[in-house]
């Protein structure tokens, strides 16, 4: 029997509303989930204006209600965290251990059986009698999402904060796995991050427990630098919003990892003029890393790619959810990481316009929804 929840939706226009949709019973290997917490990231604002009507939310951790005939790894009454990267582990890109990119199932990889960017292609609910898709394939801005298998990973600290297992959905994620999966930082070595919000936060975590021995952050806002060494970073640096291409900040970090540059330079920003502005950080045959999804056009002073620099654009941190979600929440249990420290504030559901004003301009790392 179906249930009627409370839901917010983009209308695809530039709003949303908060609208009651309702839920179908799980097919074989489908799993309905009661969402307790859905974090919140820019690209959840950015899915008002994807042309379409969606459930919102792409982060998020719950309870699970009701599981398919099918479904063996999860059951009734489990903790979970919810993911968007649910392999077909038959595709080219599965076998070669690129699941994050599936070929069949991504919502986000181009082309892939024409699904478009962060329109999920599985349905199971209805808004006022009509089909309905969820952002990124779950949907995590509401009291319920029904889901496949493979997009949810049982917790394995079962009474862990659901607030702190939420982000770790996708911004922790995303972060964390670009330092370690991506990058595959060295121990004692140096690493800058651009941008310390949410996911800049947790690069730095990630280059903190490879153990790197210079971590740099790079922000114009002192606030959130402060953040960053409570994160992790050794050095900091406070930009000029007006420094193009961050090139006097590049100059810093040169004089901080002895005139040559750093090994690693993550972009965390989001800001198309910034695409550029890792390569300028890192030393030759250094690593460049843009971790914030810019997609649109950037030109590059081919200069900055002297000499033998790589230069990576990853997908959400090259995550593989079954085996990535445990190994964070182990550094959590251990203290390497922190997750609780990260949540600024929580908001209830009729409060996402507040929760999407204060991340916009920058008062929170991170802004949680919270479900009763």
């Amino acid at each position: 029997m179906s249930l009627k929840c409370k839901a917010a939706i983009s209308h695809g226009d530039g709003t949303f509303s908060i609208d009651t949709i309702e839920v179908q019973n799980p097919k074989s290997d489908e799993v309905l989930v009661a969402v307790k917490a859905a974090g919140l990231c820019h690209t959840d604002h950015d899915s008002l204006n994807w042309g379409k009507p969606i459930i919102m939310g792409h982060e998020g951790a719950g309870v699970v209600k009701a599981v398919g005939s099918d479904v063996k790894s999860v059951k009734i009454g489990d903790a979970v965290i919810l993911n968007w990267a649910t392999p077909c582990g038959t595709c080219f890109q599965c076998k070669h251990e690129n699941e994050h990119i599936c070929e069949n199932n991504s919502p986000v990889v181009a082309g892939a059986n024409g699904y478009t960017e962060g329109h999920a292609h599985i349905e199971g609910a209805t808004l006022n009698g009509t089909p309905i898709e969820r952002s990124f394939n779950i949907g995590t801005l509401s009291e319920y999402t029904l889901v496949k298998e493979s997009a949810v990973v049982k917790n394995p600290i079962q009474d862990m904060s659901f607030s702190a297992a939420s982000i770790v959905s996708c911004g922790v994620m995303t972060g964390f796995g670009s330092a370690v999966n991506t990058a595959q930082v060295d121990a004692n070595s140096s690493a800058v991050v651009l941008g310390t919000g949410g996911v800049g936060l947790n690069v730095i975590q990630g280059i903190k427990v490879s153990k790197a021995s210079k971590i740099i952050a790079v922000d114009i806002n002192q606030n959130r630098l402060d953040m960053a060494v409570e994160f992790g970073a050794t050095h900091t640096i406070l930009a000029d919003k007006n420094d193009k291409g961050l090139l006097i900040a590049a100059e810093k970090v040169k004089e901080m990892t002895d005139g040559r540059g750093a090994d690693y330079a993550f972009e965390c920003t989001a800001i198309p003029e910034l695409g550029a502005a890792p390569l300028a950080m890192v030393r030759n045959a250094g690593t460049a890393v843009q971790v914030s999804g810019i997609e649109q056009e950037v030109l590059i002073d081919m200069q900055l790619f002297e000499w033998d620099k790589k230069y990576i654009n990853p997908l959400y941190g090259k995550c593989n959810p079954q085996k990535d979600f445990p190994k964070i929440i182990e550094h959590y249990k251990n203290g390497d990481i922190k997750l609780d420290e990260m949540i600024t504030r929580t908001y209830a559901l009729d409060n996402l316009q507040q929760a999407f004003d204060d991340m916009l301009s920058g008062k929170n790392a991170k802004g949680v929804i919270v479900f009763e």
